[in-house]
């Protein structure tokens, strides 16, 4: 790589049903204003990469096409549409950097966007159910299915830890009360979270409703650029000190289901590349599509030794005012989870906390972030380390 890129501005719509009817829509919401916030003019962008799952949420493919269409400056701005799975976002924006970083262009704009509300919920699951290996693990409760038989695995190696999943929800929901975009800004306590009821039933295994990330609506833009661009600029610029991509099999029968290796080892590839250790970071946005990933999650990432996840949450580890903060956005759980917006939005989260630009969610001294986008039950896995460079 030649240069180095920054994230030089951003924007984020709400997460939730929204009245936005289509994905184009959403796309246009967030392109203007991220490059508004950037101080960048349509013209000067160079490169658009567009993030959004689709596969049949809605009827509209060729998603790069769309943003010229909300924004009539990129007209002849050249645009490609990524996918991979709930990492598309992630995806899309490695797309983005490795454009400006091998030195084809100054400025790119990265849009990740997703609509699924439209879709009727009795083919929702079937759909995202293209995200996991359909030969072996489809099922008739979807990913919910998927991520409840990793639980059951957990716990039967492990121990019974449904309670520190619902501390984990219940972290998540407290953290979502102080960012406007989230899907759910309402708290709820421990016992709602760990109580299985009408307002909260079992979805599938031991995972209750509380237990699982929502069908959102939403999308998250970001523009980023090389040091150089960023630093005539002169506005903000946040730096990625690291940035990996780790796969692994797509068939949890191929592997040990409860590992999440190729998430450790993209972990431990950042880690080395930007020169740190776990104590360095001031906080992580971390894929908690449901509480059972983020669970393992503090284990890939080393917080605790594997197998003693729940450790993390019950000792106070990853709350707002802990040892590392873990989705002060309220993560997935409770911000929301628009599939193509959700690595987009991860990362404008972290950006926000790392400019000082986070309103009610901001930390104090706020110095490295990471960030952990997954697609599938860990199948690819992107970590992000990033720091203020202005």
């Amino acid at each position: 790589m030649t240069q180095r890129a920054c994230i030089i501005g951003w924007s984020h719509s709400p997460f939730g049903k929204l009245d936005l009817p289509d994905v184009e829509s959403l796309i246009t919401s967030v392109a203007r204003p991220a490059l508004d916030h950037a101080g960048v003019a349509p013209k000067d962008v160079d490169f658009v990469s567009v993030g959004v799952f689709n596969n049949g949420l809605t009827p509209q493919g060729f998603e790069g096409g769309l943003v010229s269409l909300g924004e009539p400056g990129l007209r002849f701005t050249p645009a490609v549409h990524v996918e991979n799975a709930c990492a598309t976002g992630t995806a899309a924006l490695h797309t983005a950097l490795d454009f400006i970083e091998s030195g084809r262009g100054r400025i790119a704009l990265v849009v990740g966007a997703e609509k699924m509300t439209a879709l009727p919920s009795r083919l929702m699951g079937d759909v995202l159910l293209s995200g996991s290996y359909r030969k072996e693990e489809a099922n008739p409760q979807g990913f919910a299915g998927i991520f409840g038989r990793i639980a059951e695995a957990y716990f039967e190696r492990h121990g019974d830890h449904r309670e520190e999943l619902a501390m984990i929800a219940a972290k998540n929901h407290a953290n979502a009360v102080h960012n406007p975009y989230a899907h759910v800004r309402k708290a709820f306590d421990v016992e709602f979270c760990n109580t299985v009821s009408d307002r909260n039933p079992l979805v599938a295994g031991p995972l209750r409703r509380t237990d699982c990330s929502m069908v959102s609506d939403g999308a998250a833009a970001l523009v980023v650029a090389d040091e150089e661009t960023a630093a005539a600029l002169g506005r903000r610029a946040i730096r990625f000190r690291a940035r990996t991509h780790v796969n692994d099999f797509l068939p949890l029968s191929q592997r040990d289901p409860i590992a999440f290796e190729g998430a450790h080892r993209a972990w431990d590839k950042a880690r080395a590349q930007a020169g740190i250790s776990l104590d360095d970071l001031s906080l992580v946005e971390t894929h908690d599509c449901f509480t059972v990933a983020e669970m393992i999650e503090y284990e890939a990432m080393g917080l605790v030794p594997r197998g003693e996840g729940w450790r993390a949450i019950r000792e106070g580890l990853t709350q707002r005012n802990g040892k590392l903060p873990v989705n002060v956005s309220g993560g997935l759980k409770a911000r929301g989870h628009p599939l193509g917006a959700t690595g987009v939005s991860q990362h404008v989260m972290a950006a926000m906390q790392l400019a000082g630009e986070a309103g009610e969610m901001q930390l104090p001294s706020v110095e490295l972030a990471g960030v952990f986008n997954m697609g599938g039950a860990a199948v690819t896995n992107y970590v992000s380390i990033l720091e203020r460079a202005k």
